[in-house]
């Protein structure tokens, strides 16, 4: 008696596989929208950084040091963090290029 009833409760939950799986595809698509977009969005913009190095930039490491850029090669850049200490630094471990400060615009204020 236990037996049969268990196998009607089974075939009563067959249902849509579709509908199974469609959470686990909700949450690849929040995911994707929300961790992996941003990263790759991320990497462009380090990316194209890195390529626009050129000398005289200051820069900062992910180390946390600050210099100038003296030299620029393929791989590497020699980055001057005090007077006469030049260091190489592997072009991918910049982590920023301090911009130059803009002056504040004071004609837009009424």
């Amino acid at each position: 008696m236990f037996i049969s009833t268990a196998y009607a409760q089974d075939a009563a939950a067959g249902g849509d596989p579709i509908m199974s799986f469609l959470p686990l595809i909700l949450i690849f698509v929040v995911f994707y929208f929300l961790l992996i977009r941003p990263q790759q969005k991320r990497a462009k913009e380090h990316k194209q950084m890195v390529e626009g190095l050129r000398r005289g930039d200051r820069v900062i490491t992910s180390g946390g040091l600050k210099g100038k850029i003296s030299k620029v090669a393929d791989d590497v850049v020699e980055v001057e963090i005090a007077s006469g200490v030049k260091v190489e630094v592997v072009r991918s471990t910049l982590a920023a290029v301090e911009g130059k400060p803009e002056p504040a615009n004071d004609s837009e204020k009424k």
